[in-house]
């Protein structure tokens, strides 16, 4: 897709399905983008877990992730929806919220005019006309106020301010941050403050998985798309996340994907 020439990156529009054709790992693994996302969940349900927090999610859900936020979402044949990324760094300029947003739409007119918004952002984006940049930043424009808009008309879903909601965000924030260190659970909990394994009861308890699996799932998403999107060799990739070699790399991420390095790159 051509790069928009007034914007750091270009729009996208993608259906979910597109999103996960190569692997559920693309999907489920814990990872972040570099630019604000909107899912927008047509048909099917499962679980998302954004910012350490895990919810379900059914047909006609809208979840807005900020740029940098770790997430991921369960995805099946029975799940369909679509994606927008939005260029980085328009937040401002857009009025795009701060925090994520979880909108449960029950109306079937709020589920026409997402649509409705999305089809013409998708249009502009497809048609190739002059100043479509600027076409395309006013439909999103028109998107961000849509969202405002249901976010005070609906009881939307609050980050949960108890203290383990708090310390499992700023555990992925951590996480998110810091990754491609060779720094353990152990190292984070320092950093915040507490014990490994009660940062691991706190996490299990806000989003359903370890610490360990957390951090793990995070390192090895990044490590199956390096494998999958650049040539970048093993022993680079390794060091690269902060493994101590590449054969201690290999182990790890053989225990976590079922396969070598190696392996997954001529599969992908």
């Amino acid at each position: 897709m051509d790069q928009q020439n007034s914007l750091s990156s270009p729009f996208r529009v993608i259906p979910l399905a597109r999103l996960a054709s190569g692997g559920r790992w693309r999907t489920e693994a814990m990872r972040s983008y570099g630019a604000p996302v909107l899912l927008w969940f047509t048909r099917g349900q499962g679980r998302i877990t954004v910012n350490g927090k895990t919810s379900g999610y059914t047909a006609h859900n809208a979840v807005y992730v900020p740029a940098g936020t770790m997430h991921g979402f369960e995805m099946n044949s029975t799940v369909h929806g679509m994606i927008v990324v939005f260029p980085v760094g328009v937040e401002d300029e857009l009025s795009l919220p701060e925090d994520p947003v979880h909108l449960r739409l029950q109306e079937a007119d709020q589920h026409i005019e997402l649509n409705r918004l999305i089809d013409n952002l998708q249009t502009e984006l497809e048609s190739g006309n002059l100043a479509s940049d600027r076409a395309m930043l006013c439909h999103a424009g028109l998107l961000s106020v849509w969202m405002e808009r249901q976010m005070r008309a609906l009881e939307i879903e609050e980050p949960d301010g108890d203290a383990s909601s708090r310390l499992a965000a700023a555990y992925t924030a951590l996480v998110e941050q810091d990754f491609h260190s060779p720094k353990t659970v152990r190292d984070y909990a320092k950093e915040l403050g507490v014990t490994p394994t009660h940062l691991s009861r706190v996490c299990n308890k806000a989003c359903g998985r370890p610490a360990s699996s957390i951090l793990a799932d995070r390192v090895h998403y990044e490590a199956r798309r390096l494998l999958t999107e650049t040539h970048m060799p093993i022993k680079d990739i390794a060091s690269s996340l902060g493994f101590a070699s590449a054969a201690y790399f290999t182990r790890a991420f053989q225990n976590h994907t079922g396969r070598t390095p190696s392996q997954f790159r001529r599969g992908a």
